[in-house]
């Protein structure tokens, strides 16, 4: 039987609800497990006091919406606590499905799930939140303190101390990975393939770190869906600029002969559908990055990405059947997962933990500094629980770091903001989960004597909501629409290419007004989504109505309508989408948009509030290619490997839209692979 083990909450949910219905102060007889409880809980230190017997609900804010519960109590006891209404993010703050809509469990246990569990069990209000879902935590804990003030009872008598689970103690394994996103995921299944026991080390209560909430993009060369995309004049324009640029090394002329070639044959053989290869695909990253990036890691990406598709495709992840481009990919290469957010890259990895024996998951224990022998090799993680417990997990082949970089951490991003392409960013907020991207692997790794790269090389999105700076609440057309939307500042005006590269859009947008723009799309091209539809849900699970209602997206069924509630000068935006409309029909415009699929003509008008905030790091530990992390001579650290967002090197000043979770699954895969071979 799969072992996993949750240092915050090792609670089974052995309550059976029978019977229940909503209201306030409903007397029934309450089931036998309930009774059971009511028992228990006066023999093990219920609360005082008498209540109304009966099933209660109440609501209270969780982190994107109302969490509702539904309490049933005797007159001395809470007989059962479940959660029947939420919004929060699955994988965090609700629990995480997979494709047939089953929760999964073997990651750790949401807190609408395990913290209606422990107030029963415990009788007490006074129970641990999660770690990375308090908000969510809390809102069920507000929730259930109001019903039981409706049942008469005084919810301070409900606040009695609880006792923690023990601490896990010391473990070994064969491999430890420090961290349960993407990246350590893919690197435990990839050493467990290999025969490797390995134990996951993750410091919320779920794992899936900031690959939960990404846009799900994943880029490769693809010939058999790129075959049914037109190659467009402007398109082939990009290839030949960047063959036509003079190489700055031997490596970029070897690369650019390469692609020559390739490109030689394709317009030999009369071909009309979309041009690619890793090769090119590599020049494009590696161009994108300004040529700052090590080209040979760049390789690895790039050359091993459509591998890496597979390999999770063989693993039960499931994509779209329809290419694109993602924003900020430059390249219509751009494959999409079918389920919400990062939730289909998750649920794939969980579903093959939960079936594979070698793999156990620490969540609530956190990582705080590598174990070397006398030689330097790292042979095991020195963690603490969330009571603050020490124990050491042992490593007898290596560690795999992959914690994240440090997008969340402002001292660290003012620290290393020394590029000269950003300003002061203390006041910029960020994509990035507070709880995940802190930087603290590498610090673990620093200690441990390896070498940085590229730190100073910091990237913002301009896909956060205005609200709270968030990759959520998205319109309908969201991450992948960038062929039928355009972007329009405060005046009504486009100010920058909508194809481009990320830090290009970004500075553009922190140019304007209040440094925020709006995604302008209409009700024409493909795809588009009917916003009156009551069954369609953003990326995050909102109604369209709720994104109305609650300020994220702003609608009219005219364009003089939106620039109304938009207080923008109608005639202005006219011209706007008039110009954009003619640029469509002639192919280009006057800020070198390459991709178009369709005129902006017909409403019903959306337009979707967002600001540039910081996303990703590029810098991070030093690693060689075969995710080895390297001392400050260049010379790998025995035992230690690393994979994700942690490392630098790759991405170089800019990260192409769609990289960073190809990045997660090839680096991933590779240390997993190379931490089992280095020790055969």
């Amino acid at each position: 039987m799969k072992r996993i083990v949750s240092l915050l909450l090792c609670l089974a949910l052995v309550f059976a609800l029978a019977g229940c219905t909503s209201g306030t102060d409903t007397t029934q007889a309450p089931t036998d497990a309930a009774q059971s409880t009511a028992e228990t809980a006066a023999e093990t230190g219920g609360a005082s006091g008498v209540m109304t017997a009966g099933v209660y609900t109440a609501s209270a804010m969780g982190m994107n919406d109302q969490v509702t519960v539904e309490v049933e109590v005797s007159e001395d006891a809470i007989l059962s606590v479940t959660v029947t209404e939420e919004s929060e993010t699955p994988g965090i703050g609700g629990p995480l499905k997979n494709a047939d809509g089953e929760i999964l469990t073997g990651g750790g246990t949401s807190p609408v799930e395990s913290v209606p569990a422990a107030i029963v069990e415990n009788q007490s209000l006074s129970v641990d939140t999660v770690t990375g879902a308090t908000i969510t935590s809390y809102a069920v804990i507000n929730a259930v303190s109001d019903c039981l003030e409706q049942a008469g009872a005084d919810p301070e008598q409900w606040e009695t101390e609880t006792v923690s689970a023990d601490a896990a103690g010391d473990q070994s394994a064969d491999v430890v990975v420090v961290g349960g996103g993407g990246a350590g995921l893919a690197a435990a299944i990839s050493a467990a393939q290999g025969g490797a026991s390995v134990i996951v080390v993750e410091k919320n209560g779920e794992v899936g770190g900031d690959t939960l909430v990404c846009g799900a993009i994943y880029n490769t060369p693809d010939e058999a869906l790129q075959s049914q995309v037109e190659m467009t004049d402007a398109v082939k324009a990009t290839v030949e600029a960047a063959l036509a640029e003079e190489p700055v090394s031997d490596e970029h002329a070897e690369l650019q002969a390469e692609v020559q070639a390739q490109w030689d044959e394709y317009n030999a053989s009369g071909r009309t559908d979309l041009f690619d290869s890793p090769e090119w695909y590599a020049l494009q990253t590696w161009n994108g990055g300004d040529k700052v990036a090590d080209l040979d890691l760049v390789k690895v990406l790039c050359y091993n990405a459509y591998e890496g598709l597979e390999w999770i495709e063989d693993l039960g992840m499931s994509f779209s059947d329809v290419i694109g481009q993602g924003a900020g990919s430059l390249w219509q290469r751009t494959h999409t997962s079918t389920m919400s957010m990062g939730t289909g890259f998750l649920s794939t990895y969980v579903e093959n933990i939960e079936a594979d024996d070698n793999i156990t998951i620490l969540t609530e224990s956190t990582g705080t500094s590598l174990v070397q022998d006398d030689t330097g090799r790292v042979i095991g993680v020195v963690c603490t629980d969330k009571a603050g417990n020490e124990f050491t997990v042992s490593a007898d082949m290596g560690v795999i770091l992959a914690t994240g970089g440090f997008a969340a951490n402002s001292e660290m991003v003012q620290e290393y903001n020394t590029s000269g392409k950003w300003e002061d960013l203390s006041g910029v907020a960020t994509t990035n989960r507070y709880s995940c991207s802190q930087g603290d692997g590498i610090n673990m790794a620093l200690e441990a004597g390896a070498s940085l790269t590229d730190m100073d090389q910091i990237q913002l999105l301009y896909l956060g909501n205005v609200q709270d700076g968030q990759l959520t609440k998205y319109p309908p057309r969201d991450v992948n629409g960038t062929d039928q939307v355009i972007f329009i500042n405060k005046e009504g005006e486009r100010f920058v290419r909508e194809d481009g590269r990320r830090d290009e859009i970004c500075l553009a947008v922190m140019a304007q007004t209040d440094s925020m723009f709006y995604i302008l799309e209409s009700a024409d091209g493909a795809g588009y989504v009917d916003i009156t539809d009551p069954d369609w849900r953003s990326a995050d699970g909102f109604t369209f109505q709720y994104l109305e209602d609650n300020g994220f997206v702003v609608t009219a069924d005219t364009l003089e309508e939106l620039a109304e509630k938009l207080d923008m000068d109608a005639a202005t935006l006219q011209a706007t989408v008039d110009a954009f409309n003619a640029a469509a029909e002639g192919g280009e415009d006057e800020f070198g948009r390459t991709l178009y699929s369709t005129t902006l003509e017909n409403g019903p008008w959306v337009a979707t509030a967002r600001q540039a905030c910081v996303h990703h790091t590029m810098g991070g530990v030093t690693i060689d290619t075969e995710a080895r992390v390297l001392d400050e001579e260049g010379q790998a650290i025995a035992g230690l490997y690393a994979a994700g967002e942690i490392t630098g090197g790759i991405h170089g000043s800019n990260r192409l839209g769609g990289n960073a979770v190809v990045d997660t699954v090839v680096f991933g895969k590779l240390a997993g692979e190379t931490v089992v071979k280095d020790n055969q």
